[in-house]
Order: C-alpha cells, then structure tokens, then sequence
C-alpha cells in the first residue's frame, strides 16, 4: 500500500519524476505474491490501483541505490539497520517520522490480521505520512522538487 500511496502523491504533484519508489519486506515468504484483497479493495477505494503489485524482499533491491527507506514499524527499522548497518542510521526513517507525532505513536500496525477497517486506517495513516514525507522532502531538496508541467 505505502508503494502505492507514496507513488500516487508524487504523480498528482507532477514529482514523479523526482522519486523512484519501491516497496519490500524483510522476509522472502510472499515474494511474487500480490497484494492482500482488502489492500487491493481498500486503495481502489482511493483511487489507487495496486492490483499488480508484486511482494518483494529487500534482499531483492539494491538498497545503497536509495536515498531514503522509510519503515511502517519498529521491528522492521531494526531488521533493515541489521541488513544495511550503522552507517545508513542517517537515511533509514519510521513512515511517520515527520508527522510531528510523539515516538510511542509513529508505528503504524500491520493489518492483515485485521478487517477491512484496519486495512483503512493503514491507508489514512500511510497518506498523512506519505504526505509529511513530501513535505519534508519539498523543504530540504526545494530547488529539486519543481513540477513538470
């Protein structure tokens, strides 16, 4: 969904030039599935189509080629600082670190044990994150991140 979201923010902007965006998980598992339905259903509702998506593992990505790796959770933060190591502290962020959230409220929680419901609160969390993300990125890179019209 966060692939998705984020990919979505930067076209409607007219940045999508700027970011090259991907989403992966730190296990293999579900590598080559599609997306769970109700994420499916949920993004579709927003106008976001994620159908296609496939799940990756970030053994997969070539991680030194991003600038910037934001995590929903905790666990996954430490799981990719073990994978990259302490000298990537400086680009590896929670999805809500600029949110202006206290750090106890940062995560956001997986929903796939959930309903629908918590598949939604994932998405009004990953767009109000994804969007103080830009934010962040429109002030510190300003001279880059100029619309293409």
């Amino acid at each position: 969904m966060a692939e998705g979201i984020f990919s979505d923010l930067v076209a409607r902007n007219g940045l999508a030039h700027c970011f090259d965006v991907a989403s992966a998980g730190t296990v293999g598992y579900q590598q080559g599935c599609l997306p769970d339905p109700r994420a499916v259903a949920v993004s579709c509702l927003h106008g976001i189509d994620i159908a296609s998506m496939r799940a990756r593992c970030i053994r997969e990505l070539d991680l030194d080629a991003f600038d910037w790796i934001f995590t929903m959770d905790n666990c996954t933060y430490h799981d990719v600082m073990e994978h990259l190591g302490p000298l990537a502290r400086a680009r590896v962020h929670l999805m809500r670190d600029f949110s202006g959230l206290n750090e106890t409220e940062r995560e956001i929680q997986d929903p796939y044990y959930g309903s629908e419901k918590e598949f939604e609160r994932v998405m009004r969390e990953l767009q109000e994150a994804s969007e103080s993300i830009l934010e962040f990125m429109r002030t510190e890179y300003c001279f880059f991140l100029v619309p293409v019209s």
